[in-house]
């Protein structure tokens, strides 16, 4: 795939794309996380790429949303579907999801959504899910008991770029190599001819080692496992809790965890817990273990009287002899005894091996002292053995985990993956039940060509075009759903919709305008049944606040005088525009719109309380559909939700001076009546 054919795209983030491990399938996949793993691709930029990845595929240049109004009314669909989710990826992912007029884009995101619908948004799997986060890279881990080395140049930049964890080392012959084994606890030349030397040491000739990372510096598996311990403990937990198929071993993935520490050294092992104490208790066990030898000598001296003739203490003093040889002179196998008891508590204290015991022995020698002394020359050599046991040791399981985690890797990202798209469709099942919705069917918009015999295009129902919506109830309203009245409406062609103030119009174009939106970007809709056109474009225009100036009013004009050029396909919801400028002027624009619209495929609603002024003005029978009042009930109007279809609704004024002829009578009132 050639990343700058994707819409949005650029060299630079194209660049920056292909420093994925799989550019083309993780890019198509819609992963937003994985795609945010480029170097400068943030979250947001990740979503504009998967998104355009999505046009790209279905051929999809279309937008449908046209004015600033349809796009709140998506940003409104796509906040009720965000505020289900639970992890911040799904926030994310779902943002992939936007209305478009390509019929295999729409397809495909109600295949998606359908399936959706019928998970089980299990409270327990949405406790689970709050652990779950996209896997994470961790920092380079630092190396320092091994490291590589190589007497060519290009492989020496090779083993930099691919391997910074170790410190890559330049040798020209085995006399380097040698060097090197003495200063590291494992040397992996990376040389062939190299092969057969006889070193001193742990060294290794491996040529395929930057092949494989895996066996060559182990702890960046461990330290990528280590990292995201909590994430794969919280997908498994999802993966049980929602009885899905897991891509990995859980057993094995557990198992595997339990043998590696939050900073990715090995835990579990014995011996390697051995060899660790010892080094680090070394100095301590050393100390002790001359405090044990200078009681037993201090004891000794305490309880036994030393003799010695004038003459030889002359003579000794003569040699220039010290304390130690009156030690070796009087308290000879006193002193072997102590020896021998800070040797055994070295030990045990240590646990050493009987190789490391041999070594122990020698921290401290036969010659006579008081205090005791050690040799640092047998410690450090002890501390030396020790330390390459363990590093040794420590290598040793890295690799075998590292092997074991190694089948993991893939499949633990398939793991966390499918975790996070469980949220996408669990928060898509949880709109779907909140708000009472039904997938909409989504027609090809049909035109008169396609039209047989000359009969309409007309569906099951009798709909030809547009949109057709039964039991409909907007999530949008400032009232619990439960409270909101089911709205019936079907429109093919242009209506005017009438009704009384407060009776629904603005929130029954809400609905529309919803309904469409959230159709065409494959989601559910909040209604029993729906069916409608699959539109080129939204153009939902919101009541002015107020009437426009001059200028205002010249740009709106332009934007209608724009609208009426080439509408077909569109879908026109317009709110009392006659707010704009004056009454009688407003009539006669609205009905020239009208007009134009009339003379193409388009299916509009606009919303007047100048219905019969713009009637009158238009050239053509414009059809009109009402929200009938049934009256005035405790001075409460009580509405009839549903627009009946060629109806002219009464006005809020008409209705309360009926009620006055009605309950006061006389003249006045009624004259007031017929004026209506």
């Amino acid at each position: 795939m050639d990343l700058e054919s994707i819409p949005g795209v650029g060299e630079k983030t194209a660049r920056a794309l292909r420093e994925l491990e799989a550019p083309a399938a993780t890019v198509e996949s819609g992963d937003v996380a994985a795609i945010a793993r480029a170097p400068g691709v943030n979250e947001a930029r990740a979503v504009r790429v998967a998104r355009g990845a999505i046009r790209r595929r279905h051929d999809d240049a279309s937008r449908v949303l046209a004015t600033d109004r349809a796009r709140e009314v998506y940003r409104d669909a796509l906040d009720l579907l965000k505020e289900r989710t639970v992890t911040d990826y799904a926030e994310k992912r779902l943002e992939t999801f936007y209305p478009s007029a390509s019929a295999s884009r729409i397809a495909e995101a109600q295949t998606f959504a359908a399936a959706a619908t019928d998970r089980d948004p299990d409270p327990a799997v949405l406790e689970a899910l709050s652990g779950v986060e996209p896997l994470a890279d961790p920092p380079t881990v630092r190396v320092r008991d091994r490291c590589l080395a190589t007497a060519d140049a290009e492989v020496y930049a090779r083993a930099e770029a691919r391997v910074p964890e170790l410190s890559v080392e330049t040798v020209e012959d085995t006399r380097d190599v040698a060097e090197l084994a003495r200063s590291y606890a494992t040397v992996i030349v990376l040389d062939e001819e190299f092969a057969g030397m006889d070193v001193e040491g742990d060294v290794h000739v491996r040529p395929d080692a930057l092949e494989t990372p895996a066996e060559t510096v182990p702890e960046r598996l461990l330290a990528f496992f280590a990292a995201n311990r909590g994430r794969l403990e919280a997908a498994a937990a999802v993966h049980e809790a929602a009885d899905l198929d897991a891509a990995a071993d859980l057993d094995a993935l557990r198992d595997a965890l339990s043998r590696l520490d939050d900073d990715g050294t090995i835990v579990g092992d014995a011996e390697l817990e051995r060899l660790t104490a010892a080094v680090d208790d070394l100095d301590a066990a050393v100390s002790t273990a001359e405090s044990v030898a200078d009681d037993h000598l201090r004891e000794a001296i305490r309880e036994r009287d030393v003799t010695i003739e004038g003459t030889d203490f002359l003579s000794l003093v003569e040699q220039g002899a010290r304390v130690d040889s009156l030690l070796d002179r009087e308290l000879a196998d006193e002193y072997d005894t102590a020896m021998e008891r800070a040797r055994d508590h070295l030990v045990d204290a240590l646990d050493l091996a009987p190789e490391e015991a041999d070594l122990a022995e020698r921290v401290f020698d036969d010659d006579p002292s008081f205090p005791v002394e050690r040799d640092e020359s047998a410690v450090s050599r002890l501390r030396t053995e020790l330390a390459a046991g363990r590093d040794r040791r420590a290598a040793r399981l890295k690799a075998d985990l590292a092997a074991d985690l190694g089948d993991l890797r893939e499949p633990v990202e398939d793991l966390v993956r499918d975790a996070l798209e469980l949220d996408v469709e669990l928060a898509i099942a949880r709109f779907a039940r909140d708000f009472d919705c039904v997938m909409p069917e989504v027609r090809d918009p049909a035109g008169p060509a396609e039209r047989p015999d000359g009969e309409d295009d007309e569906s099951e129902h009798g709909v030809p075009g547009g949109f057709r919506l039964e039991g409909g109830r907007s999530p949008l309203l400032d009232v619990e759903f439960e409270a909101v009245e089911p709205v019936d409406y079907a429109v093919d062609g242009v209506r005017l919709l009438s009704g009384v103030n407060s009776g629904g119009k603005t929130s029954t174009l809400d609905l529309v305008a919803l309904v469409v939106v959230l159709a065409q970007m494959g989601m559910p809709v909040p209604a029993e049944e729906v069916e409608l056109d699959r539109f080129e474009e939204v153009h939902y225009y919101a009541k002015s606040q107020g009437t426009l100036d001059a200028g205002a009013f010249e740009a709106t004009l332009r934007d209608f005088g724009d609208l009426v050029e080439g509408a077909d396909g569109r879908l026109v919801l317009v709110d009392e525009l006659e707010s704009i400028t004056e009454p009688g002027a407003s009539a006669k624009i609205i009905a020239g719109i009208l007009e134009a619209l009339s003379d193409q495929q388009t299916t509009a609603v606009f919303v007047s309380h100048l219905a019969r002024e713009i009637r009158e003005a238009a050239d053509y029978d414009v059809a009109v559909d009402g929200i009938e009042a049934v009256g005035l009930v405790d001075g409460e109007l009580r509405v009839n939700r549903s627009p009946r279809e060629g109806h002219l609704a009464r006005s809020t004024p008409e209705l309360i001076v009926e009620k006055l002829a009605e309950d006061r009578g006389g003249g006045f009132y009624g004259d007031l009546l017929e004026k209506f």
